[in-house]
Parts: structure tokens; sequence; C-alpha cells
């Protein structure tokens, strides 16, 4: 896989009930909105832990269409296709051309949650990984953000594959375990399993 899969990636996914868009200016309030909405949420994130406004969140939005643009990585806005709520942002980050794998990040609005629309986005953006070439998609949550846990394992279908310990610093400084979670491409999971069934 190469840097320009990501460069000329599309800027712009649908889904049945969702628009996904790249970071552009007019997402900055809704998206600004939404976070405000969700706080109590995002402790986890080292971004979510205060109130921001407009300002910051198009700052925010414009680095990540630098970071996009440079081939470092993608990012979506998944906005309801009925009313134009935002959603949620899901990243694909920390890529590995080698490999080639990437972790998925991503945070909800949570007045949006129980309605599966964070899974159809997130599956999305996995999908799109998958079909640039990406053979592993890693999710990797702290092994207390029980949310986040249950999201990767039970709604996206993510293996559990161990926990690392001391891997990062929480949003508070402190030193952290996590749990890695990963999805295969599915040609990688046809192989895997027909060597399981040959033995």
């Amino acid at each position: 896989m190469e840097r320009r899969s990501l460069i000329q990636a599309p800027r712009e996914l649908h889904t049945p009930r969702l628009r996904l868009v790249w970071p552009v200016p007019e997402v900055a309030a809704p998206f600004a909105e939404s976070l405000n909405a969700s706080l109590p949420a995002l402790r986890f994130i080292h971004w979510g832990q205060h109130a921001v406004d407009v300002g910051w969140a198009e700052r925010f939005c414009e680095g990540g269409r630098a970071l996009v643009n440079e081939g470092d990585c993608l990012i979506f806005h998944a906005l309801r296709r009925d009313d134009g709520a935002h959603v949620g942002r899901i990243d694909l980050h920390s890529v590995d051309f080698h490999t080639p794998r990437a972790e998925i990040g991503y945070v909800g609005d949570v007045r949006q949650s129980g309605q599966g629309l964070m899974r159809e986005a997130v599956r999305a953006v996995m999908d799109l990984g998958f079909s640039l070439g990406l053979v592993r998609i890693e999710a990797i949550s702290e092994v207390d953000n029980t949310r986040a846990l249950h999201f990767a394992e039970h709604a996206l279908g993510m293996v559990r594959e161990g926990r690392l310990h001391h891997r990062e610093r929480d949003a508070q400084g402190r030193l952290c375990d996590q749990w890695m979670f990963a999805a295969f491409a599915p040609q990688r999971e046809d192989a895997v399993s027909a060597r399981s069934t040959a033995r």
C-alpha cells in the first residue's frame, strides 16, 4: 500500500442513513456543538476534556485536512442524511504502509447513541480502508473505557487480542493499560479460516 492511496481516497462516503465528509469548514460548528453536548463521555480523549468553541473546531478541522492531503490519515465526519445532525468523527491514523495496517479512532455524539449510526459510520470507513489495501485495522482503548470496549467487540465484531501494559498516558497524564482489538481484510479472514479448517 502506498501513501498516494490515502491521498487519492474519496473525500465523501454515503451509507443508507449517513453522509460522511472529510473535515470541511462547514462541519466545524456542528462538530463543536456535538463535542460540548458529549463532554461527560469524552473523559478518555485528550482533546475532549473541556468545552470548545467554533474557532477551535475550525482550526482542528483545518489541521485534519492538512493531514489527509499529506496522506497521513483519513478523517470523516458522519452526518445524518435526513437532518444533517452531527453523528461522530472517525479517523484512520498511525498508518504502517509496509504491513499495511492502521488504527481507527472514533468519537460519537451521545445524543445519537442507540441507533446504530456510529456502527454504520465506522464500518463504512473500515470498508474504505480495506478497499484501499489495508489488511489490518486496530482499535485501542483504555481498559476502563467500557463503552469503547463494548463497541469495538460487539458492534464492530473486532477481535480482542490482548492487554497492553503501560502503553500510553491517559488524559490525566497517568500511565494506563489498554486493550488491543483488530479486524482483518475479508480476503485475510478467508485465508485464516481456510488454514484453520485444513488443520
